[in-house]
């Protein structure tokens, strides 16, 4: 680690880990970068070489490639990780790390059961290591201009949000696994970014009441990649024609959070018909609607008979601004931006590997540590405990695993059979 970046290694060469790349050059183009790419590591040599292939060609510099964590861990060259294997798997990759005592960005869900969620919480006290959740979503300007309106009171008293994402189709959702309870299906694996921007909208989770369910029991294999990158293609090609889901890929909930605002969550990302997609928030002096994250459309603000669209309601907010680095990646005025998807979501990824990097570096928390990525995995898994019992379960009762019954069968296999704290 050099004294103005951290020694980085990439853990998972899959899409996710060629998107990682992608927003580590993004990052490096600012001129602002906190880390540095020095290795990746993959059980598949294939997809690690490939990896290092592309870190090359947009770094400047072929990283070691590992074959294994342990490799990795051992490795005095490096760090820190940046871990994107599939997420069942997160356990088993940072504890190793975080006991050795080097720094983990994950990528959410941090883990796919709270204790395991909190495992790794546990490791990173015990061995003084950062522990970070990649969470891009809350990133993105158009989000942080959101919780600079509510800081700012333009709403008066929120009372209310909803999120509404309806229809789909039956088809596999980019990997076999994103349909498998036991491997982090869908509901978790997407739910999560959604129960991290309610908590960075409105604060803690209280409690939630709700459900989750199998809407589309059977998924068929995909007619093309669902990106245009070379480990998307290789992944799609060993896709099986059909997968039988054992996992949610759906959750409808009512979170109430300790500020006292009242969340609607309605996902259902399955179903022929029309897709249906709102996120808006309400109080007593106005409401905001809120756009597609990562679509680069501001925020509509309705206030007193009046409509103030991204960057118009920027002169109700004279001390906003948004930080270097994102003003670099988006655009001092990046509120709104125009900017092709790819580009856009290296943009959120390479904001959230330099927090990362800023952290280790100076010692203060990452904006999403585990703690973090802990209450919204369980903020999640809440609506499904709910569901079992058919009534609201505390957030309380998900961190010390009073409720747990849904949780329990996955932990068995993770060999977790006791709270991590």
């Amino acid at each position: 680690m050099t004294s103005d970046r951290v020694a980085l290694c990439l853990v998972g060469c899959g899409g996710m880990g060629s998107r990682h790349i992608l927003g580590l050059a993004a990052l490096q183009r600012t001129g602002l970068s906190t880390v540095d790419l020095v290795a990746v590591c993959d059980l598949d040599e294939t997809a690690a070489q490939r990896a290092a292939g592309e870190a090359e060609e947009l770094l400047g510099r072929r990283p070691k490639v590992h074959l294994s964590i342990a490799d990795a861990v051992a490795d005095p060259d490096i760090a820190a990780f940046d871990v994107v294997t599939e997420a069942s798997s997160h356990l088993a990759v940072t504890l190793p790390a975080l006991r050795a005592g080097k720094h983990v960005l994950s990528e959410k869900p941090l883990g796919i059961t709270v204790r395991s969620c909190l495992a790794m919480v546990e490791a990173a006290a015990a061995s003084g290591a950062v522990l970070a959740t990649a969470e891009n979503y809350r990133r993105d300007p158009p989000n942080r201009l959101v919780r600079a309106v509510l800081d700012a009171g333009l709403l008066g008293e929120v009372f209310l949000a909803q999120e509404t994402r309806l229809g789909g189709s039956d088809l596999i959702i980019t990997t076999p696994w994103r349909h498998l309870k036991d491997r982090g299906a869908i509901g978790l694996d997407m739910g999560v970014h959604l129960t991290d921007v309610f908590q960075y909208y409105f604060g803690p989770i209280a409690s939630v009441y709700g459900d989750g369910f199998i809407a589309e029991p059977v998924r068929r294999r995909r007619p093309s990649p669902s990106r245009d990158l070379p480990a998307y293609r290789a992944a799609w090609e060993k896709l099986p024609e059909q997968v039988t889901a054992t996992g949610e890929d759906s959750v409808v909930a009512l979170y109430r959070m300790e500020s006292g605002v009242r969340v609607q969550l309605s996902y259902v990302n399955s179903g022929l018909g029309k897709r249906y997609l709102s996120r808006s928030i309400h109080g007593r002096l106005g409401s905001l609607e809120i756009s597609k994250d990562r679509s680069g459309r501001g925020p509509v603000l309705h206030r007193d008979g009046a409509t103030l669209t991204g960057r118009e309601i920027l002169a109700e907010l004279p001390d906003f601004a948004l930080d270097d680095v994102t003003s670099a990646l988006f655009g001092a005025d990046g509120v709104e931006y125009d900017l092709p998807a790819g580009e856009a979501d290296a943009g959120g990824l390479a904001i959230e590997l330099h927090d990362f990097g800023r952290a280790v570096l100076t010692g203060t928390p990452p904006e999403v540590d585990g703690e973090g990525g802990t209450t919204a995995v369980a903020g999640l898994l809440g609506a499904y405990e709910s569901g079992l019992l058919g009534r609201p379960v505390t957030m309380k009762e998900l961190l010390d695993a009073t409720v747990s019954a849904y949780q329990d069968p996955v932990d068995a296999q993770l060999g977790l059979t006791e709270v991590a704290r």
